[in-house]
């Protein structure tokens, strides 16, 4: 019986070391530009969640002719954080509510990109949500 080895073409250890120091290493270059993109993309779910705020909040005031200050009396619960085991990086709270007028706030949990500044956003009782602390 003849049997022929066949030879499998495959890279060894120190190659493969060699590939992940480079990506490593570009990594290390690309990340601080995509930081600003990072931290956008995580301010998406701050105005989502303003916005369902709003939703609420002009539900109620149609119902009471008034804004609530309370989440549980326009049914919004508040999504868990990441401190408390959930996926939501940010905090919601309503910081002025009348007959007339209210306004909600979503502040971060997390600094995004390390520089100190967490990212704070307000919508009020036209529907904008607004940018007031940029991280």
């Amino acid at each position: 019986m003849n049997f022929k080895i066949k030879k499998v073409n495959s890279f060894n250890l120190q190659e493969m070391l060699i590939v992940l120091a480079i990506i490593g290493i570009l990594l290390l270059i690309a990340l601080p530009n995509l930081m600003p993109l990072i931290s956008k993309a995580k301010s998406v779910e701050a105005q989502t969640q303003l916005k369902a705020i709003y939703n609420a909040e002009r539900q109620y005031f149609f119902m009471y002719s008034k804004y609530s200050s309370e989440f549980t009396e326009i049914d919004f619960e508040a999504p868990q954080t990441v401190k408390q085991n959930g996926t939501a990086n940010y905090e919601y709270e309503i910081i002025k509510a009348s007959n007339n007028e209210f306004t909600a706030r979503a502040t971060a949990i997390t600094d995004f990109n390390g520089d100190g500044v967490f990212n704070v956003w307000e919508i009020d009782h036209n529907g904008n949500p607004k940018q007031i602390t940029a991280d």
